[in-house]
């Protein structure tokens, strides 16, 4: 009898095969570290088909940065809904953040801890994806001040700031948690709420922290 003929893999299927590959590589190693050798073995490939896929070690890691950050912006888009009270609409967002982070942890180990080290263009990459979670909250934050002062005129740019160290916060307490046996997703989400709202809930109540008076 001759071999049997098994149908050859489409092309889509096996570069997400080497992406996946990569991601853990990458993330439990760093990218100085891995080999495209050892990507290519646990894709169960041959290197030069990684190469003829994805061109270089460079641009593997960009293709790579670029699946994850998509993911995650995805991920907390998905989960907020618009006609939900702005506190809910965080929350979801949060726990959705914190979800993906908490099940893909080699993907965020690349973006807030490999793609940020090791220069332009990958710390680009990762900027843009910031930015857009950015201003995802922006403009959360934004409908909430301007419905609860019943102006909607109201400057975007007094919670363009709060988003800012909302996303930063969020960024840190993902890194923290992973690397803390024990906290949940639920959990993280639950703090930065806790440390947030308290804060965002007065300012959206037109009861914002004063400053002290300069001294003279």
């Amino acid at each position: 009898m001759g071999a049997v003929k098994t149908k050859r893999m489409p092309r889509a299927v096996r570069e997400q095969q080497m992406l996946d590959a990569a991601v853990r590589t990458f993330g439990r190693r760093g990218y100085m570290a891995a080999s495209m050798d050892e990507i290519a073995e646990l894709a169960g490939v041959s290197k030069p088909l990684v190469y003829l896929y994805l061109n270089s070690k460079e641009s593997l890691f960009t293709a790579c940065i670029r699946r994850e950050a998509a993911a995650l912006v995805r991920a907390v888009r998905g989960a907020v809904r618009t006609d939900l009270p702005a506190d809910r609409q965080l929350w979801d967002g949060l726990r959705a953040f914190f979800a993906h982070t908490a099940e893909h942890p080699d993907g965020w180990s690349v973006l807030h801890l490999q793609a940020r080290t090791h220069g332009e263009p990958f710390a680009a990459e990762v900027a843009a994806m910031r930015a857009e979670l950015v201003a995802f909250a922006t403009h959360l934050l934004v409908v909430a001040a301007r419905a609860a002062h019943q102006d909607p005129d109201l400057p975007e740019r007094g919670v363009a700031g709060v988003a800012e160290a909302l996303v930063g916060a969020a960024e840190s307490l993902a890194t923290w948690a992973n690397t803390t046996p024990g906290v949940t997703a639920r959990e993280s989400a639950a703090t930065l709420m806790n440390l947030a709202w308290a804060g965002l809930g007065n300012l959206l109540e037109g009861r914002p922290w004063l400053q002290p008076p300069a001294a003279d």
